[in-house]
């Protein structure tokens, strides 16, 4: 997984997945897009980079098992190749986390180029994809995915308080774009637990039209049971139910975010 010399590696697509706002479905999307992804041949990395590890359990990984995660990583304690835990099953690898992490954000106030380890960590390492689970706060673990990120993709819920709170992570967005990161691009916002019944989700599709226009990605993530079953297994959707709609929905976003890249 090493590169073993710069012009040799090629140029990952770095998708850090990212809201403030918790239940918004990032680590669900971050779990299938990757599987997705990897279904199609890809070498794909998830890097969970939230403390609450909710995509290390989801992949069937015991989070309070790890002799190291992310947090070591970051702070030199261990090195990534030996962290880095290979998802067979599904084809993919994953950097794992845990509450180990939580502890990151006061610990890299003090590092010099705190906003960077991150991608200090990431650049070393070669893959066609890495998917990194942002935790639901705009702090400085969001900060250094975003300055690892090559694109942003936001989950957004279909529901009453969707808007809330995006003009600040947008702003967030701007701001490291400018100061860190100034490739950073807006891939896109993604429409998640939609529910077609319902005249709100619709309604704020609309919204969401009027304001990110092409930025929206076509492909609609619909509230869906076999979905949100499948982390208690362990498993991504596609192990879980292949054929149910929200399935067919993650393999449909897959294309389209190949498409935009």
């Amino acid at each position: 997984m090493q590169r073993q010399d710069k012009q040799d590696k090629k140029v990952a697509h770095v998708i850090a997945i990212l809201n403030q706002k918790g239940g918004v479905g990032k680590t669900t999307t971050a779990i299938n897009l990757a599987a997705y992804l990897a279904r199609s041949g890809r070498s794909v990395l998830i890097c969970d980079a939230d403390p609450q590890g909710n995509t290390t359990s989801g992949l069937g990984v015991n989070k309070n098992s790890l002799d190291s995660t992310l947090y070591d990583v970051l702070f030199s304690y261990a090195e990534v190749s030996n962290t880095i835990k290979s998802i067979d099953s599904a084809k993919l690898s994953l950097l794992p986390a845990n509450a180990n992490l939580a502890g990151a954000e006061v610990e890299l106030v003090n590092i010099s180029n705190r906003e960077l380890q991150l991608k200090k960590v990431l650049d070393r390492l070669d893959f066609d994809y890495i998917l990194i689970d942002c935790p639901p706060s705009l702090g400085l673990l969001t900060v250094n995915a975003l300055c690892a990120a090559t694109d942003a993709l936001i989950p957004v819920q279909a529901e009453y308080y969707a808007m809330e709170g995006l003009g600040q992570l947008l702003t967030t967005i701007g701001q490291v774009r400018q100061a860190l990161n100034p490739e950073l691009n807006l891939l896109g916002v993604l429409i998640t637990l939609y529910d077609k019944r319902t005249s709100l989700s619709d309604q704020v599709k609309t919204e969401l039209q009027r304001h990110f226009g092409e930025k929206l990605f076509k492909t609609v993530i619909p509230r869906n049971i076999r979905l949100a079953e499948a982390p208690s297994f362990g498993r991504t959707i596609i192990e879980h139910d292949r054929w149910s709609k929200g399935a067919r929905s993650y393999k449909a976003l897959a294309k389209e975010l190949e498409r935009r890249l």
